[in-house]
């Protein structure tokens, strides 16, 4: 795996897709109702966060654009206006007013989460910043000493705001800003990868996808490799329950690292237990150019220098009380939403290898097997 492939794979992940077809969340009520901000709400964690909190009983207000997913919450209250405060509106529209807490997942440039986490200050309790695990300095080495103790990447220019070259180190400086601003009141959520129905970019729900179409399937690396990622609606309960305990500081929000043979068969037993997994090593899949976060996701071969991005601890936010649902389910439920889309969403997935060039490989994977070579 390339960091640049990673990084890229991630801003590519943020495009705009459409209407989601949204799981209803079912919870019991919250103790005491709170009043929520939420920056953004429309895209792909949004929604289940807007729908766990209403499910939840709390009062719920919008800030975005009004550009993804025009009517996707009609009964509750949009505040339109834009992220940076020197365009249109900006951010006029949220001041003087007051919540319980804010939820920001959609920062992604310093300067204006900086704005927003100044202009909320003292009129917000909490805020919550929904960040990235690749935000550490040294990301890739999670493995060793993964913990939130490790300090942020920092940028030679630390007013860049280019996203698709710089989002991991852009996410440490918007941690920093609403540091600065909410002294103390904040809570850093660190996500690793995020899947399940209504992801757009496709990185994961390759698996279930191919897994169900049935077959061979190329299976990269080693069974003993290591994954790990977090199911989006986990990460949309965790968020909840950050601001209904006020529950603050800095947590890795992944799952444990689990080896990457369990992760396929949990994920075709799931789907398609008919499937069959043909395991090519990492050495033949790069002479074949086949790399991980570019052809094949959620991988990264055990002996690379990139191991350890998935092997992060999130023994902390366990701790204050994440839980994790089963492989089984994210993939059940991430290929039935897949199954709901159009014929022309499902027509090509964004991400993962296609399938003549999966059958190349592995043709020329028997090849060598027989040759001996």
């Amino acid at each position: 795996m390339r960091r640049r492939d990673f990084v890229h794979g991630l801003a590519a992940g943020l495009g705009i897709g459409a209407a989601p077809r949204l799981l209803r969340a079912a919870a019991a009520p919250a103790p005491r109702p709170l009043k929520l901000l939420i920056l953004g709400g429309t895209g792909f964690l949004g929604p289940h966060t807007v729908e766990y909190a209403r499910a939840r009983g709390h009062e719920i207000t919008l800030f975005n654009r009004g550009k993804t997913n025009l009517g996707l919450f009609p009964d509750l209250e949009t505040v339109i206006g834009d992220r940076d405060p020197n365009v249109n509106a900006g951010l006029t529209g949220l001041a003087g007013r007051t919540w319980d807490a804010v939820i920001d997942n959609s920062g992604y440039v310093p300067r204006m989460v900086r704005a927003s986490a100044d202009l909320l200050s003292g009129n917000a309790g909490q805020y919550v910043f929904v960040s990235t695990i690749c935000q550490y300095e040294n990301w890739s080495e999670g493995g060793k000493g993964g913990t939130e103790e490790r300090p942020s990447a920092t940028l030679e220019d630390p007013e860049s705001e280019d996203i698709s070259a710089y989002y991991c180190q852009l996410k440490g400086y918007c941690e920093r800003a609403v540091e600065e601003a909410f002294e103390g009141q904040i809570t850093q959520i660190r996500p690793g990868l995020i899947v399940g129905p209504l992801d757009r970019s496709d990185r994961y729900t390759y698996w279930p996808v191919r897994m169900a179409r049935g077959g061979e399937v190329l299976a990269p690396g080693k069974p003993s490799d290591q994954t790990q990622f977090v199911d989006v609606r986990d990460l949309a309960q965790f968020l909840l329950r950050c601001v209904e305990n006020r529950i603050e500081g800095a947590y890795n929000a992944v799952s444990m690292p689990m080896p990457w043979g369990d992760f396929l068969a949990e994920t075709r037993d799931a789907v398609n237990p008919d499937a069959k997994l043909t395991w090519v090593p990492a050495d033949f899949l790069q002479a074949q150019d086949v790399q991980p976060w570019r052809d094949l996701h959620l991988w990264a071969d055990g002996d690379s220098p990139m191991a350890g991005s998935l092997t992060w601890s999130a023994q902390k936010a366990i701790d204050a009380g994440m839980t994790f649902r089963s492989v089984s389910e994210t993939a059940r439920d991430t290929l039935a939403w897949w199954n709901s889309l159009p014929d022309e969403r499902r027509g090509t997935l964004r991400a993962g290898m296609s399938a003549k060039r999966e059958q190349e490989v592995l043709a020329a994977w028997r090849e060598r097997q027989v040759s001996g070579a």
